[in-house]
């Protein structure tokens, strides 16, 4: 079994591919398969979410490309940002990862959020496609999506707090 415990250098060019859905990519701990089929351990830093492109390096030298994985998905779409801005309002309300796309959202496959979707005046498909959602409002907005913690709460706080001033 090919050991993965870190990331590659920037700019690695990759031997072995890894597809993983994005439950999968979200866990810092797990046991799957290689696109070969070669077994693969993953033991990454806790709270990293692996986005498609990422690169990791085996134990052994060989360096793996994440594959985001076509999944089922929910997909609303309007030309409406006000619609669209309330849908994605409410699955957020829900705590749903929520991928955000000109003109649509998309969301893992569950029929009440898409009769909650459709209720708000919005029409929702099936669909199969890679899911790369949003990081959060205090993730890194890149290629990565793993909390920057305290020090970056610290950071933000001031200026939130500077814009919120009683008068």
């Amino acid at each position: 079994m090919l050991l993965i415990e870190a990331c590659a250098p920037d700019g690695a060019a990759a031997c072995e591919r890894l597809p993983l859905p994005f439950e999968s990519r979200c866990k810092s701990r797990l046991r799957t398969r290689l696109a070969s089929g070669e077994e693969a351990g993953l033991f990454l830093e806790r709270g990293r979410v692996l986005r498609g492109g990422d690169r990791l390096l085996g134990n052994d030298g060989r360096v793996v490309e994440v594959v985001a994985a076509p999944e089922m998905l929910m997909e609303a779409a309007s030309h409406d940002p006000l619609q669209l801005a309330r849908a994605a309002y409410h699955l957020g309300n829900r705590h749903v990862a929520v991928e955000i796309r000109a003109g649509r959202l998309r969301f893992a496959q569950d029929h009440v959020l898409g009769e909650m979707v459709r209720g708000l005046g919005l029409p929702v498909i099936q669909i199969e496609a890679p899911f790369e959602p949003e990081a959060g409002a205090y993730g890194h907005h890149g290629a990565h999506g793993a909390s920057g913690g305290e020090g970056e709460l610290a950071r933000v706080r001031p200026k939130i707090h500077d814009h919120f001033q009683p008068r």
